[in-house]
């Protein structure tokens, strides 16, 4: 029997043990969809860890410099025109980050590394929290930066396989995130008004990026990090999705 938005609160209740209220109380009530970006769902850190095994005592630096470096080249990508998409950028800020750290990559570290972007697996809290929210009515979308193979490679066999009504890349407008047509995406692909799709966000940019562009904003902030001193903080905030379904059931 499908749980109604007063059921989910008592079952939020159980497993939340903070979350940080939302700034517009109302927002929640009028939310028919979520627009997920990728990182909230697929957990990276072994990807990371990896890092750490084939550059022993340099795999935090190197995913530190790889890291920033994939943001910096979408974000110039899309201002300058010249789209790759995502999984191609990855491996070239990879190849960067080697060199400015004077790391010998390999061929074979080269396809190990950015190859685990298509076979990350979920965060733990992700499945019962979707399932609540499934199970409430709202409608779940992706809306990511991921390339299509990165979906396919990430939700093909797992129990995410028809979770998500839509898997929106940008690769579809060829403009990444923050550009208001990334996020125009989801508007038209769920047919709804921006008000009542709320995004989100792993990084605090991106959380910041959904919010000026319209959409209420939630900030999945699992790294813990400070808010960005922009005119455009979240709606809500937590450390994982359990803090989501309590803030939707507000």
């Amino acid at each position: 029997m499908p749980v109604n938005r007063r059921q989910l609160l008592a079952i939020a209740s159980l497993t939340v043990a903070t979350s940080i209220a939302s700034d517009s109380r109302g927002a929640s009530a009028r939310i028919k969809a979520i627009a997920f970006d990728g990182f909230p769902i697929f957990d990276p850190r072994p990807i990371f860890a990896l890092a750490e095994n084939l550059f022993p005592g340099h795999g935090a630096e190197l995913s530190n410099v790889w890291r920033t470096k994939q943001f910096e080249y979408t974000w110039l990508r899309t201002m300058t025109g010249q789209y790759r998409d995502f999984l191609d950028i990855i491996d070239d800020a990879l190849v960067f980050a080697c060199k400015s750290l004077d790391l010998e990559l390999t061929g074979v570290k080269r396809s190990m590394l950015v190859e685990s972007y298509l076979k990350m697996r979920t965060w733990p809290d992700v499945l019962p929290a979707l399932s609540m929210l499934k199970e409430s009515g709202l409608r779940l979308a992706f809306l990511s930066n991921f390339s299509s193979a990165m979906f396919n490679g990430n939700i093909s066999g797992t129990e995410l396989e028809g979770m998500f009504e839509f898997q929106l890349s940008t690769d579809a407008v060829r403009a990444y995130k923050p550009d208001p047509r990334a996020y125009q995406m989801g508007v038209d692909a769920l047919g709804l008004k921006r008000e009542e799709i709320l995004f989100a966000a792993f990084a605090g940019w991106d959380a910041s990026g959904a919010r000026l562009f319209g959409y209420p904003t939630f900030w999945v902030n699992r790294q813990k990090q400070p808010r960005e001193p922009l005119e455009a903080a979240p709606d809500g905030e937590g450390q994982g999705m359990a803090d989501l379904v309590h803030f939707l059931s507000a």
